[in-house]
């Protein structure tokens, strides 16, 4: 493994702990218990280890962006989240502020293509 990939895990660990929360909390417009978020985000484009998203799902829910609803109709019961009211306002927030972001730094990364000559 060259120095690139060793440093590379890690930075990308960073940057996929924040766009996970947001990719999660886009989701939840709808109930969906943690398999099927899992599913979702993984046919849209976003690997996310159960491991990492059952806490995540559960820290949200601690804060109040999230309501939880248990389902026993079914053989195996299945927690359901969803987004709670201050859930959807702060996802709304948090896209602008991604948006803002996204632009921000792809004015640089074509700024850093223009000097370069790589882009």
């Amino acid at each position: 493994m060259s120095d690139a990939y060793k440093h590379i895990d890690k930075l990308m660990q960073e940057l996929r702990r924040g766009t996970i929360t947001i990719g999660a909390l886009s989701q939840l417009h709808e109930p969906q218990y943690g398999y099927s978020l899992v599913t979702t985000l993984k046919e849209k484009g976003i690997q996310v280890e159960p491991g990492t998203l059952y806490p995540l799902l559960r820290r949200l829910e601690k804060q109040g962006l999230l309501e939880s609803k248990w389902d026993t109709n079914e053989t195996r019961p299945r927690k359901y989240y969803l987004l709670s009211e201050i859930g959807k306002e702060v996802l709304d927030l948090l896209l602008v502020e991604w948006q803002s972001i996204a632009k921000s730094m792809d004015y640089l990364i074509k700024e850093r293509g223009g000097e370069n000559g790589d882009h």
